[in-house]
């Protein structure tokens, strides 16, 4: 039995904010479940972390409060949140008597996601997200499936999908094809980043598949529809998260460390990549497309 952990990054709307929008899993055996997680929860104690998520655009953000406490960086973990603390508070109250009502409810969101990291230097959180994705390339076992759109190349006109319900169909048949392609009978479960509007459409999408299959393959390998679970509470869906994060930012910004690590895990046959797509051009030179047989016109 395997589990494949979804998450996505970028937004599908068109054009969106993102250039990209990935949608990312990552599998495992479920015998090795205990073991990646525990391994998971030796990393967040050593950054004194808890059980906080691993959400990795927040961790990566600069903290501007953080660079007016003097010799930040020479503080112990708690002296830190406690400056923090008071600063952002400050801050609030700063915005409550301007009564510029939406950048206070922005600049409140903006703490309330990043504020389990607020102990940690920017430095610390990279070595943080770092860490993770060393685990990930630890992974032999660990297969990485995801389809990453180049809206710039997706025609919505002439389509018979979204660029989610693309993203979804081509990630369920290629770990329907790597649960065939196994010794033995394997099947597969489907674990998702939980979202209201795309439980019920990947969801409904499932229950198609297994009836009439995807455009790619019949799927019998993989039951039941997908399990939307908390991301907060599941750190292997936060892993998912890391993954497709370092896959949009290697095609948009050309940051190539964590994708890197995380690319080694990407299912392939031979030297041949399968399990990763890059819709796009088909004169793209990444190292998605360099390792890829297929291009944009075989789709």
């Amino acid at each position: 039995m395997y589990l494949c952990y979804i998450d996505e990054s970028g937004t599908s709307d068109i054009p969106g904010n993102t250039s990209h929008f990935i949608l990312a899993g990552l599998s495992i055996p479920i015998s090795k479940w205990r073991e990646c997680d525990n391994q998971l929860n030796i990393l967040k104690k050593k950054y004194d972390l808890g059980e906080a998520e691993i959400h990795v655009a927040w961790l990566k953000r600069p903290y501007a409060e953080q660079r007016k406490i003097a010799n930040f960086s020479s503080l112990d973990y708690k002296t830190r949140r406690s400056k923090v603390i008071s600063a952002r508070n400050k801050e609030l109250y700063r915005l409550q008597r301007t009564k510029n009502n939406k950048q206070y409810k922005q600049t409140r969101k903006n703490y309330k996601k990043t504020e389990d990291y607020i102990h940690l230097t920017f430095s610390e959180r990279e070595s943080l997200v770092e860490d993770v994705a060393t685990c990930i390339a630890n992974w032999s076992y660990a297969r990485l499936f995801a389809e990453c759109v180049d809206k710039i190349y997706f025609d919505p006109t002439r389509s018979t999908q979204t660029i989610d319900e693309q993203s979804f169909e081509q990630v369920v048949s290629r770990f329907e094809q790597y649960l065939k392609n196994m010794q033995g009978n394997s099947y597969g479960l489907l674990i998702h980043d939980n979202n209201e509007t795309v439980a019920k459409k990947h969801t409904n999408l499932m229950k198609r598949f297994h009836q009439q299959g995807t455009l790619w393959t019949d799927v019998s390998n993989i039951v039941e529809t997908p399990l939307f679970v908390d991301s907060q509470l599941t750190s292997m869906v936060q892993v998912a998260d890391l993954c497709s994060y370092a896959l949009r930012r290697y095609l948009e910004n050309s940051e190539e460390k964590l994708f890197d690590l995380i690319f080694q895990r990407a299912d392939r046959i031979g030297k041949t990549t399968v399990g990763v797509r890059h819709f796009t051009s088909a004169n793209c030179t990444c190292k998605i497309c360099a390792a890829h047989t297929y291009s944009v016109n075989d789709s």
